[in-house]
Formats: C-alpha cells, sequence, structure tokens
C-alpha cells in the first residue's frame, strides 16, 4: 500500500486504517494489543479512536478504547512514532451525558475533551482531531433529514475553530477534521478557517459502503473541489456485508452469537438493524458469490478502489478477521460487477443511509 496524503495536510496514511471503537467491549486489552501489532506488522499506519469508545456506548466504558490504546505505546517505545493517530471530540449528547451535559460544545468542552484523550492515549498530541459529530443538528445516525424546527445550535463554528486552533497552536493537536457532516459543514469549516487563519480541516469521516453511498449525492464533489479527504467507516455495514446474517438474520438461531447486531439491540434499533439494510445486504452478498467473490471482498473492494475514498477504516474483533480485510488489498472489481452494484443502487438506494 502506498501512503497518500490526507486533504491538503502533510499526513502521510495508508488507504487501510484501522477502527478500534470495538476495544474495551467486544475485545478484551490483550487481544486489541495482538491486532494493533497485527496492523502495524500488515503496514498499516493509521489508527482511529474517539472519546466516547467503546461502543456501544456505556458509562463504564468511556475512555476505555483510549487507554488500551495508550497502554500499547507505553508498552511498545517507539511505536508512537510509526503511527497516525487519529481521535475524536465528542459532539452535543446523544445518550452520552457522562461524556458532555447540554447542547452545545463550547471551546472549553473541545479543550478538556482533548486534555483527557491526550492523558488517556499517553502521547503528547493527536495528530488529526475530529469532531465526532455536528454541534448542529444534522441528518446523520439514521435521521435522512435535515429539519429547522429541531436546531439547538449554541455553540458557533467560529468558537469550535478557535478551540481548534489553540490545540494546533499549542502542540497538542497536528491537524483537524470533521466526522458526520453535511456540505454546508465542510464548506462553512473551511469558509471560516480561511477567512479567519484557522486550521483547515482535513478530512472527513462517514459512513460509506454498498448499503450507504449518500457521500455521493453531494458531499464527494464538496470535498474534491474543496481539497478534504473521506475517511469511510463501516465499510461492511456492521457486518451485513460480511454474508454472516444472511441465513440466521441478526436474532434468530441461526444468528453469529458473537457479532455485533446480535449483541447489542441498540444497535439492532440503528440504521443497520433495518429490514432493508439486511434484505438489500443479502442481494449484495448474492452478487458476489455469483462472481466468485466472497461478499467481504466485494464490499471491501468497492470501497478500496473508489476515487472518493482516501483512507477505508476497517472494524475488527480478531486478527484473523484483519487478515481478511487486509488481504482483500488489490483486488479489483470488474466493469460487470459495478454496473450490477449500480443496479442494485439504483432499485434500492440507500437503506442503511
Amino acid at each position: 500500500m502506498n501512503q497518500i496524503s490526507l486533504g491538503q495536510s502533510d499526513l502521510k496514511v495508508t488507504p487501510i486504517c484501522l477502527g478500534t471503537m470495538t476495544f474495551g467491549e467486544q475485545v478484551s486489552e490483550p487481544a486489541s494489543h495482538a491486532i494493533l501489532d497485527r496492523a502495524l506488522a500488515r503496514g498499516v499506519n493509521f489508527i482511529d479512536t474517539a472519546e466516547m469508545y467503546a461502543v456501544p456506548t456505556r458509562v463504564e466504558t468511556y475512555g476505555a478504547t483510549e487507554t488500551i490504546i495508550g497502554n500499547w505505546f507505553a508498552a511498545n517505545p517507539g511505536v508512537r512514532r510509526r503511527v497516525v493517530l487519529a481521535s475524536k471530540v465528542a459532539g452535543p449528547s446523544r445518550a452520552t451525558p457522562w461524556v458532555r451535559e447540554g447542547a452545545g460544545m463550547t471551546a472549553a468542552d473541545i479543550i478538556a475533551s482533548c486534555e483527557g484523550s491526550l492523558r488517556r492515549l499517553r502521547t503528547d498530541v493527536i495528530d488529526l482531531y475530529q469532531i465526532h459529530w455536528p454541534e448542529r443538528h444534522v441528518p446523520a445516525f439514521g435521521q435522512m433529514y435535515y429539519s429547522p424546527s429541531k436546531e439547538t445550535s449554541s455553540t458557533p463554528i467560529p468558537e469550535q475553530l478557535e478551540a481548534l486552533g489553540r490545540l494546533v497552536r499549542e502542540g497538542k493537536v497536528r491537524y483537524i477534521g470533521l466526522s458526520n457532516e453535511t456540505p454546508y459543514g465542510v464548506h462553512e469549516f473551511v469558509r471560516l478557517a480561511e477567512q479567519l487563519g484557522l486550521p483547515r480541516v482535513a478530512s472527513v469521516q462517514n459512513p460509506y459502503s454498498l448499503l450507504n453511498r449518500s457521500w455521493e449525492n453531494a458531499m464527494d464533489e464538496s470535498c474534491h473541489r474543496l481539497g478534504v479527504s473521506l475517511l469511510a467507516y463501516s465499510p461492511l455495514g456492521y457486518g451485513l456485508l460480511s454474508g454472516k446474517y444472511d441465513e440466521g438474520g441478526t436474532t434468530g438461531a441461526q444468528a453469529p452469537a458473537a457479532a455485533r447486531l446480535t449483541m447489542f439491540e441498540s444497535m439492532r434499533k440503528q440504521r443497520w438493524g433495518r429490514k432493508e439494510s439486511w434484505e438489500v445486504g443479502k442481494l449484495y452478498n448474492q452478487l458476489a458469490r455469483d462472481n466468485g467473490l466472497t461478499p467481504t471482498q466485494m464490499a471491501l473492494a468497492f470501497c478500496y478502489t473508489k476515487w472518493q475514498v482516501a483512507s477505508t477504516i476497517l472494524g475488527v474483533t480478531t486478527v484473523e478477521q484483519l487478515d481478511e480485510d487486509i488481504d482483500v488489498w488489490g483486488t479489483q472489481l470488474t466493469p460487470q460487477v459495478l454496473q450490477a452494484i449500480d443496479a442494485i443502487r439504483k432499485l434500492h438506494r440507500d437503506p442503511a443511509q
């Protein structure tokens, strides 16, 4: 894998990123360290985490993932210099009052969150610090439509940028990014950064998979023209595109017992648990099999080869899963398969949007 630049920054990352939200919930600390070791050995230099992880969020596991990664750095001197480390500041409370109360996300909130992450990660600097979800009310996490009546924004974007700029000036953060954003949000952050001489966003971390290609409905042009990179999360649609739920669903007798959608009812209530997501996922999975591919190979190759994607974030629970996902790198989908993928989307759109 050749390294690529994120946006207009000088961060050089691999086009595969290790996501860590399962560390501390589904994955123990020793198993997490084994996955981190393996990712580094396989050439992956990009690690993504967040202050609110592990997922699903619980007060008992708040900050656990960053702590596990920090312990890995401490146990392996020199490793920190070999990786590009990304983390995220949580937006206003989304059923996570132990992270932040109230509707806003003030400059003080951002500063305090970053300093907490630095302590847990046992590092002096976070290479890419991202706003996990907008302070504004936006269509995200399964909400499809923007509604002005639901707007509760109380922290202006300039205040958020000023806080991030302070962290950059103090050397605690190198570059900034966004997540779960909209075209308006990206344009406004870039416009204000350029106008006010504040840090410019390097990347946006949004969902992108066969089950959710909403990025291609305006975000791709916006970010291409602004020079902002996409970090694609949930490329396997929470496992729906791996084929493991095809026969047993998420709750039946044949459902995979150790899988996220089987274990956690809260996740089944989200976009990935929709009946439509499961049904359309099965269509894509059968298309893969009909063309001599595993569902995982087709779903990841789709993300790995799209011009819109700078780096694909892999969420795994075992070293074996990590190897399987990395091994897909280099797989090319034929024009016929890509046409068939588009045909399915034309009929079913984005069920996990």
